[in-house]
């Protein structure tokens, strides 16, 4: 049976679409709803939308790599890859927002969702994105989203001043990305990421360079940011700790993943041609290898100072990103076999960090205390949840048997692969500075007595359900990592990268 282009259009944009009539939807369910009214059943409604567009990303998995718009627009393994991953970090962060208690002040309110469903829309055309614009509206949507989503809690000067500082520092690196991107544009004449990647290939065997690293420059500037490294961290542990523990956790995983692929969208597209050169090795890999070391470095050594809990898997979330840059770094060096130990490490991210976030909110509102010190004790006031609390920490640690070691196995292997054995060094070295920091949270738990005042430890079903899914996820991969790293390796990821024919099936 024939179909039209429109048709196919709409198909294998159904994710997109689904997400975006969800959010159009409950926007008008809002302003028709009474103020007395439960907005709980809005969240269901945007957590079956982000269900329904999961399902649809499924559905397309194996099939040839498709253009829209000119190739402004792909639907591709890589964007398929993130599209998953994202809205299962989107579908959890909603299942734990509908955990809130009765107690619990301030509710969430229907544009609460709303603007979640618009910052997983932001993500989704980031990761799809094969042209400048594009990127950018995808980009600025997740932003603007993320920004309100920060200060939803309008009477706590926590959340209001983590989303001044959010917007300040997020509009500076959006200008820098900006900026580079102008170089980009005044040096190619576009906006096309392949295009841009052609007329790159002349510039780079016939022209003067210097403008080509100026916009590079630039852009990992707006990069650093978006991705929590150091040294464009610093707002990172304060925006983590005034937010909302769901939207925490949606900007630790969601946000992450979605600016990683923009990272990995732009540069091994538009600056590719640098390796024929050999300038990637020179310039492109020692600065991504520069910031991967200083996040490991940083973020592991300021966290043993840190007391606040959600301050701690704040900075402990900037070390993780300077190992997930580990296997982006060395691309000159080992080629795009890198991309299922990245991807595997991004899907135990999304459990484990998850799950800690979870817990330590969890503890925080039962005990009225978000200090490391109000965990001591738990193993006797609520030793399920010390349980699952010990294995998530575990798993970030790297410890066997849990997801977080054989990512971070499988990244060191692409360290040692491509000879940088330095960086390698700067992995297990800070590895092992983060037990420290870790194992605190489990000398809470387990070898100091409880506070008699300490209340009971009250976690709601959705809250038990979101845990439920981070343990089984960390056990799983860690058990069984073999099933996911088969299945991405039938990822044709340079198909991604490389001009493909338009595919339109019959």
């Amino acid at each position: 049976m024939e179909h039209t282009l429109l048709d196919f259009n709409l198909r294998v944009m159904a994710p997109e679409l689904i997400i975006v009539s969800a959010a159009a939807l409950l926007v008008i369910l809002e302003l028709l709803l009474k103020e007395s009214t439960s907005r709980n059943w809005i969240g269901w409604l945007g957590l079956l939308a982000v269900i329904a567009a999961g399902v649809s990303v499924g559905m397309e998995f194996g099939h040839p790599p498709y253009q829209i718009l000119n190739d402004s627009y792909r639907v591709d393994s890589f964007s398929l890859a993130f599209k998953a991953l994202l809205l299962g970090g989107g579908g959890l962060t909603i299942l734990f927002s509908l955990a809130g208690g009765k107690n619990e002040q301030p509710k969430p309110k229907g544009e609460y969702y709303i603007l979640l469903l618009a910052a997983l829309l932001g993500g989704m055309m980031m990761v799809s994105s094969a042209d400048l614009l594009a990127l950018y509206v995808g980009l600025e949507l997740l932003s603007l989203s993320s920004y309100i989503l920060v200060g939803i809690n309008k009477r706590d000067r926590h959340s209001n001043e983590a989303a001044w500082k959010y917007v300040v520092l997020g509009g500076v690196s959006s200008a820098f990305l900006l900026y580079g991107m102008s170089f980009l544009y005044g040096l190619t004449g576009a906006t096309n990421l392949f295009a841009i990647q052609g007329k790159m290939v002349e510039m780079v065997a016939t022209q003067d360079q210097a403008y080509i690293y100026v916009s590079l420059f630039l852009m990992m500037v707006g990069f650093g940011f978006k991705i929590a490294t150091a040294p464009f961290h610093t707002w990172t542990p304060d925006v983590y700790q005034g937010s909302p523990t769901p939207v925490t956790i949606f900007l630790a995983v969601v946000s992450k993943a979605a600016a990683f692929a923009l990272v990995a969208r732009v540069l091994l597209i538009a600056y590719l041609p640098l390796v024929s050169t050999g300038a990637w090795n020179e310039i492109v890999s020692w600065l991504l290898m520069i910031l991967a070391a200083c996040s490991m470095i940083i973020g592991n050594t300021a966290a043993l100072r840190q007391t606040n809990a959600k301050r701690l898997l704040a900075y402990s979330s900037i070390a993780q990103a300077g190992y997930v840059l580990v296997p982006l770094s060395t691309l000159g060096f080992v080629g795009f076999d890198l991309f299922p130990s990245l991807f595997y490490y991004l899907c135990a991210y999304l459990f484990m960090t998850a799950g800690a976030f979870a817990v330590a909110d969890c503890i925080a509102k039962s005990c009225k205390n978000d200090q490391i010190s109000a965990f001591a004790g738990l193993s006797r006031r609520s030793p399920w949840l010390a349980g699952v609390m010990t294995i998530f920490l575990i798993s970030l640690a790297g410890f066997p048997v849990t997801a977080g070691f054989f990512g971070k196995f499988y990244l060191l292997t692409s360290a040692v692969g491509s000879n940088q054995a330095w960086l390698a060094a700067a992995m297990i070295l800070t590895t092992i500075v983060s037990y420290y920091y870790y194992f605190e949270f489990i000398r809470q738990m387990y070898f100091r007595a409880p506070d008699l005042a300490a209340p009971r430890v009250s976690v709601s079903w959705a809250a038990w359900a979101v845990l439920a899914i981070g343990v089984a996820g960390t056990l799983a991969l860690g058990l069984f990592p073999d099933l996911l790293l088969h299945e991405l390796g039938k990822i044709d990821w340079h198909s991604a990268f490389a001009q493909a024919q338009n595919a339109i099936r019959q």
